[in-house]
């Protein structure tokens, strides 16, 4: 699955780019993200990832979508806005996409095939879904929404693929 690197992806600014561009080919923890969801506060875990496991070789990446209920409605200006000002986001985001259904962006067709921790693929339950990705772009990991990013099993799963 390493080519999944290479899926082209949209920067939250509107730049081109893969998803090897955006992790530097480091190991990831790629996030369905939202503004107006209950789970919004995972941001403050996010951020404290990155910033935790960033000098490490690891890196956040968040996607934003609306699909679930409409709670990301914003502009792309107007998540970048808010996600800097509410959460202090530094890590990487891509432009809004779908993740579920015939639109669903071929980053989420892929990730999508992986099994979580109960053996169960298919579609993204809900905002904050998580993968966690290794330098080469394998899925070692899929973590469901009510899993906050810094459980202790998101934690090893992270620690499992950081460089030496």
């Amino acid at each position: 699955m390493s080519d999944l690197l290479d899926v082209p992806v949209t920067t939250l600014q509107g730049e081109p780019a893969t998803l090897r561009e955006l992790t530097g080919g480091r190991p990831a923890l790629v996030v369905n993200v939202a503004s107006r969801c209950g789970l919004t506060p995972q941001y403050a875990a996010l951020e404290a990832l990155q910033e935790e496991y960033g000098s490490r070789g690891f890196t956040v990446v968040g996607v934003p979508c609306n699909q679930f209920m409409g709670q990301e409605p914003g502009t792309a200006e107007e998540i970048e806005e808010f996600c800097s000002a509410t959460y202090g986001v530094t890590f990487p985001m891509t432009e809004k996409v779908e993740v579920n259904g015939e639109g669903a962006h071929p980053l989420f067709q892929r990730l999508t095939a992986t099994p979580d921790l109960d053996g169960a693929a298919g579609d993204v339950q809900w905002n904050f879904e998580k993968w966690v990705l290794d330098g080469t772009g394998e899925v070692v990991a899929r973590f469901r929404p009510q899993t906050v990013p810094d459980a202790p099993e998101v934690r090893a799963a992270i620690e499992s693929v950081l460089p030496g």
